[in-house]
């Protein structure tokens, strides 16, 4: 019997949301766990993805316009490529209004992300 401790639910704006993978520290990850976490570390590994994620995830009240957040540096079809990878890797989502698209990081990915590299408790 394992006695790997199961991580309680994560809530966010009154949705549960079952976080993606265990602390790193707990336990080792199964080959599940393992490929949700690399397909997110992988789509914040590049420059320009953290940069827009980070310009989501900061902007006042947590939503973006990508008319706002798309100066960093490359083409207007390039930032659409890495949102577009954001979004595959359940970063963010997105709500079309008129001609603008607007980015939200949902805040049980944050959740997540923050105990997937939280340490454990001291004893």
């Amino acid at each position: 019997m394992s006695n790997a401790e199961v991580l309680p639910l994560l809530e966010a704006d009154g949705q549960v949301v079952v976080p993606c993978c265990p602390p790193l520290a707990e336990r080792p990850m199964t080959a599940e766990e393992a490929e949700t976490a690399a397909r997110m570390f992988k789509a914040l590994g590049d420059p320009v993805r953290l940069r827009l994620f980070s310009a989501v995830a900061s902007h006042e009240g947590g939503e973006a316009c990508v008319c706002d957040i798309s100066d960093v540096g490359v083409s207007q079809p390039t930032v659409s490529h890495h949102l577009k990878k954001l979004k595959e890797a359940g970063l963010l989502t997105s709500e079309r209004r008129g001609t603008w698209v607007y980015y939200r990081v949902e805040p049980s990915v944050l959740a997540a992300m923050g105990k997937l590299l939280a340490l454990p408790a001291a004893a």
